[in-house]
Order: structure tokens, then sequence, then C-alpha cells
């Protein structure tokens, strides 16, 4: 399994693999302490689960044979080397389990007869086949793309499979394997003691199904012309995951070996994790992790503005209500992935015509990372056990993020994507919960708030979070798993990412479990700030009730001079307030209001 260090020797131009992969939460899976903090819980709760967790996330110790009997699955034989994430060769060398004759390498044939259950149709859980020769895959035609043929600088095989969405569908769809679902009544119920899972995937219990919820998606059906939203060089029509996380770059090359100019798939991988690459880079040294602050910022950045493309917000005002519609624009649920901790939510700020604020819905304190109230809109998937499952355990049924351990979905009204079909989700475990949340063709989710007294104006903005205090704060509380500690010096030491301390600023309180560093990170690193995706405002009552109570009257008129002659009578919203607002404000109250 070759270092990404050997591929940068050739691939670290401008828009090269090398030079763009290092900064984004793939290369770094393997040293998100978000996840090192899960896993440990996972471990605690579910011993030899390692296996599962760490194919996505250390695929090369996965390969090598280092993260399974008869090693341990807590990652402790890992080596430094392998801690490079999902590198270049963890998918340059993945082959198509679903052979097809004529469009596959020939070679496959021979790889996938001499494998035990390969030809499946179900990809997930990293159920992924590498070519055991070190063959390099790709959709390219190098052969005749190259000036002359390819020179061979390494293997090579054409890959119509890397341009696919079942090639992400390797971790982006994950299963429970230890619950089996009864059809009968709908539970998943534990398998039998040592017993192997269902082979159907969608008879285990899904933890994120991103890729089946794009499988019926209209973007799967052949393709949605979004304008240019995402895709970049590859043209307006956006189906598969690559076209919307991998833009085109027209006019590039991706080697330094002068290849021939193309329109190149950019390995950006944008996502939508607002801080953990940062956390990162913080915490571990960058001769390592390949990052630099300009990479990281850059990546940032990519990926607040994918979660603005990802929907648009339409309001308006119905039956004196205020209508919010979140539209949904991505190939999957929105938000999607993996559950624990992550969400969006409307905030909605009701003002008086003077600007001061009457009433706030989904009002969020960024220096406690809560809620205020129990008003706020909320997209999102929420797991727990069942009586059985709980019962087994010793933990409480209802809500849990336990990954290991839930068998049940509580929650689930993020808003499907285009295409949606009611049946057709279901099939695929991709349904609301409840049930028929969304009509057959519905990819936008309307709310409705009233609107208080004196309310003039309603500014509203769609939020989205990767890591929440309540999650960020079970991980730290129930991460029992404490790093090991070198019996002479007493010091802390990482068998799991290979360091010998922590920087002081993420070290207070002291941490001696990844759930306590994955805390203080979190704290450090601005509590996983909201990103904003969509924001705009509404009329929604009368622009001249200047003293907000609820009709336009002569007092509204002294109430404007006197904020006017103190500098607060902006009634145009200009940015400055000037006679021609006195005029404005005289002239919408002889209309009525305005």
């Amino acid at each position: 399994m070759s270092s990404p260090a050997t591929c940068a020797l050739c691939h670290n131009n401008t828009n090269a693999p090398s030079n763009l992969w290092p900064a984004t939460m793939m290369a770094q899976s393997a040293r998100d302490p978000i996840f090192w903090a899960a896993f440990s819980i996972a471990q605690q709760d579910a011993a030899f689960i390692g296996d599962f967790c760490l194919r996505c996330h250390v695929p090369a110790a996965w390969a090598d044979g280092r993260v399974a009997e008869p090693h341990p699955t807590d990652g402790s034989a890992i080596y430094n080397t392998e801690l490079n994430g999902v590198s270049c060769i963890a998918c340059h060398r993945m082959v198509d389990p679903d052979y097809t004759p004529g469009i596959d390498p020939p070679s496959d044939a021979l790889i996938l007869a001499g494998i035990a259950g390969s030809g499946h149709l179900w990809p997930h859980n990293a159920n992924m086949v590498l070519d055991p020769d070190d063959v390099r895959r790709g959709p390219l035609n190098l052969d005749a793309d190259w000036p002359g043929g390819w020179p061979g600088y390494h293997q090579y095989a054409r890959s119509p499979f890397h341009s696919d969405s079942r090639l992400c569908a390797t971790c982006h769809d994950v299963s429970t394997p230890t619950y089996t679902l009864d059809t009968s009544t709908g539970a998943y119920v534990p398998n039998a003691l040592n017993a192997p899972p269902p082979v159907n995937k969608y008879h285990q219990f899904p933890e994120q199904r991103t890729y089946s919820e794009w499988t019926v998606s209209l973007f799967a059906a052949g393709g949605v012309n979004l304008g240019g939203r995402f895709g970049g060089a590859r043209g307006p029509v956006v189906s598969s995951c690559q076209d919307c996380h991998m833009p085109g770059r027209a006019n590039s090359r991706n080697c330094t070996a002068n290849p021939p100019v193309r329109t190149i798939p950019l390995h950006e991988f944008n996502g939508s994790n607002s801080w953990v690459l940062r956390a990162v880079d913080g915490l571990i040294p960058r001769s390592l992790t390949m990052l630099t602050q300009n990479s990281v910022n850059t990546s940032v950045s990519r990926n607040a503005q994918l979660m603005r493309d990802a929907s648009d917000m339409e309001l308006s005002v119905v039956d004196d209500e205020l209508n919010v519609r979140v539209i949904n624009y991505s190939g999957h649920k929105l938000p999607t992935g993996y559950a624990e901790g992550r969400r969006m939510w409307i905030n909605v700020r009701f003002l008086a015509a003077n600007g001061a604020l009457l009433a706030e819905r989904g009002a969020y304190n960024a220096a406690t990372a809560e809620f205020h109230g129990d008003d706020t809109k909320v997209y999102e998937a929420v797991h727990g056990l069942d009586a059985t499952a709980a019962a087994l355990t010793g933990e409480p049924e209802g809500h849990a993020f336990r990954l290991a351990l839930v068998n049940v979905i509580l929650k689930d009204n993020r808003i499907p994507p285009m295409g949606f079909n009611n049946a057709m989700a279901e099939a695929v475990q991709a349904g609301s919960v409840p049930p028929g949340l969304y009509a057959d063709g519905q990819y936008w989710d309307d709310t409705r708030y009233a609107v208080p007294v004196g309310a003039a104006r309603a500014v509203v903005t769609v939020y989205h979070q990767t890591t929440t205090k309540e999650y960020i704060e079970f991980l730290r509380d129930q991460d029992q798993r404490a790093f090991a500690v070198d019996p002479q010096t007493q010091e802390r030491i990482f068998p799991e990412l290979l360091l010998e301390g922590i920087p002081a600023q993420f070290d207070s309180p002291r941490a001696n479990t990844f759930g306590q560093l994955a805390y203080n990170l979190w704290n450090f690193y601005g509590k996983s700030a909201p990103v904003a995706m969509d924001t705009g405002s509404i009329v929604v009552g009368c622009l001249t009730d200047w003293n907000a109570d609820g009709v336009s009257d002569v007092p509204d008129i002294f109430a404007f001079l006197v904020s006017w002659f103190n500098g607060q009578g902006d009634f145009d919203q200009n940015g400055s307030t000037q006679i021609a607002d006195v005029i404005l404000f005289l002239t919408h109250w002889f209309n009525g209001c305005g």
C-alpha cells in the first residue's frame, strides 16, 4: 500500500491530487479526534466492532491486516505510516465488485473469482476489493490520451468504476451488522451469538444511507441541470457523487510529467465538516498531515460554500403567517451522513419597524452552544435503543448516541432530494420518521411562524452544525478508554496517533481519553460554530408602526422623528440616516403602512 508521499512525487502541481487531497477529511480520517472518541466508546460497547470502523477510516492498516484478529481491533497495532486516511492507493487500487465484461479491466474477473463472496451488489461497510498488484486505476484512458501512449510510470488500468457513485458507497452507506431486520414487524433484532449478518445490507440497521438516498433521487436517474451550482467545468448537469464533490477544472494537468491538458476532477472532497480539520492541524505536526494554514483555510471555506450551494430558502407570508421554505439541491438528504451530533435548524428574528428585536425562534447562544427555548425547527436523524436492546445492554431505552448499540430511528425529518418517492425511499431505509413527512416529489420543507404584534420584518437564517454540545459532552463523559501511560515517565502515550504529548492549549482539563481531548478541541475551536447556509429577510407587517403597538398612527410619526434625530431613522435601509428617510417614511405612513 504505497504512501501518499510516493504519489506526491509526480502528482504535486497546482490542481493535482497531492496538493488538494491533504486538506480534506478523507486524508485526515485516521487523525480525526472525534472519530477516535466515538470509536473508543463503540469498542467499549461492542468488542471487535473496530474492524468495521477502522476499515473505512484507516484502510491501509485494514488492508495490511492490523485491525482484525489476530491483532486487536482497538487500533493499537496500527503503524504511523498507515495513518494517512483514505489515501490515494485505497481508492485507486479498488476493484469494481460487480464485474462487467468489456467494461472493467479484464484482470478483475480473475481477482474476483479468487475471493469468496465477491461480486456482491451491496456496497457498504468498506466491503472493498483491492487489486493484489499495485495497478493504479482511474477513469481516464491514458493510452489514448497520452501523446504516443502511456509511458508506464506505474501500472495502470482504466476503470469506469471510479466515476461511479457505487465506489463512494463503499464507505458512505454504513450498517450496524449486529442487528437484522424482522420483516414482519419492522424491528431490528439482535443476531444470534456469533452469527454472520444478513448479506442484504437493507436487512441490517442503517447507521447512514447517504449513497442509498442518492440511488432513489433524480440525480441517480440521469442527472439534474442545476445551472453550474455544482460540478465546475464538468458542466451544469450533475449526477454522481464525484460530479459534486470532485468538481472539474478545465485546461489542467494532474501530474508534473507533462500529461495532456484536460478537464480533471479536483480531489477536494468538499463536505460539511466546519471545524475538525482545524483541530487536526492544531493537534498533529504538519510534517505528518501535509497541511498548511492556507490549505486548511481554503478547504474550510470550500466546505462552507458547498453548504450554501446545497440549499435555497424562500420566504413568503401565507394566511398572515411567515412561511419558511428550505429547498434541498443536494443529491441526498439534507443534512446527510453520520447522524450523531449533526443538524440543521431555522432561526427567525422578528423585528419592529425601528429595528428592535420583538421575538426570536430558533435562538442559539454561541457562548453556551445551546438553543433558547423549545421553539426551534431542527432537521436531524435521532437514533436510540428499543426495549429489547435496552434490556440486553443495560442502557436506557430511548435516544442514545451509542453507535454500536442503537437499533431504532426515533426521528428523521431531514429534507429529501429531488425525485423523492416514499415507497422507493423506504425500500432502501431512507424514508422519513415518522413515515409520510414528505409527499412524493417533495424536496423542500415548509415551516410556518405566527407573526408577533408590531413585527414589520423577519430576518431568517438556516444553519448547519457539525458537532452539537450534547454529542461532544457524551464523548467526553462516556469514553473510559484511558491513554496508555509510560511506566517509567508516567507520560501519556498514544498508540492510535503515535504522539508523545498534546499541545498545551488542548490539554485543559487534562486529556486522558480521546473523549476529553475531543471536547477540549471542540471548546478551543469555537464549539463547532454554526455555518449559515441561507439568509434573507421579508416584510411581514407595517413598516410605519415605529412604536410596534400594532397600529400605524400619529404617535409613530413622533417616534420615527425621535429615532431620526438620534441617527437611527434609516427607513430605506441603505446604511445612512438622511432627509430622504423622513420623506419616504411619511409617504408610506400617508399610504397606510406601505
